[in-house]
């Protein structure tokens, strides 16, 4: 399974123009994330991708893309750390990006090595849900309670919890006319309701396009 832009963005909490800027570099350091199944068109993101997107925004909302980009190629450059981004616990206190475990965080701006109580009180589950500009970015495994994303399922495309049945598909019917009841008639065990969660992910998915809710027109570059 690979993620489109829109339902990798509406995964991770990245608004579109985010994502794009975030594939591409700068004068102030390499991209943040490239996408590992295509940067080209189409571009696709993996699972593994949405995981570290969920990290470099939670990471956005308390500190500058400048910092995150010189932390990553900190990172890479000076720790030789080549493993996904999404295996690295990054955190920040507003003023600096640790790399982090339970036990030790290492500064990957000012590099200064050693324990960090404000660090490991910080340390967050990234699949959490959690709130950006007051939209609420669900859960990344458990999206709508009968809406799940599993990569051992259809390689993570989000379908009705307990089946491999695409959410999206199901939401195609509901929006083409079928009531939710008769659901069941096209996909046996599907309920009403899990059809009606479907179609709520999915309009939630298709929220992403366009200029996203706070994100002005003409926005700077730098403030992705």
């Amino acid at each position: 399974m690979s993620y489109e832009p829109k339902l990798a963005a509406a995964l991770s909490g990245a608004t579109m123009a985010q994502l794009s800027h975030w594939r591409h570099g700068s004068g102030a350091g390499s991209a943040v994330l490239v996408p590992e199944i295509s940067a080209t068109r189409p571009i696709l993101y993996s699972f593994r991708d949405v995981v570290a997107l969920r990290t470099c925004v939670r990471l956005r909302q308390e500190t500058s893309l400048q910092r995150i980009r010189r932390a990553v190629d900190s990172l890479r450059e000076d720790l030789g750390e080549r493993e996904h981004l999404s295996a690295y616990q990054l955190v920040t206190d507003g003023g600096t990006v640790y790399l982090a475990d339970p036990d030790h965080a290492v500064d990957l701006i000012g590099h200064k090595g050693g324990k960090s109580n404000l660090v490991i009180h910080q340390l967050v589950d990234v699949l959490a849900p959690f709130y950006r500009n007051g939209r609420h970015i669900p859960d990344l495994l458990s999206p709508r309670p009968d809406v799940a994303v599993d990569p051992s399922v259809r390689g993570g495309e989000p379908v009705i919890r307990g089946t491999r049945i695409p959410a999206a598909e199901v939401a195609a019917l509901i929006r083409d006319g079928i009531p939710p009841e008769q659901i069941a008639d096209f996909y046996p065990g599907v309920s009403a309701g899990a059809a009606l969660e479907a179609t709520d992910f999915t309009d939630y998915v298709d929220s992403y396009t366009g200029t996203p809710t706070g994100v002005g027109a003409g926005a700077s570059r730098g403030a992705a």
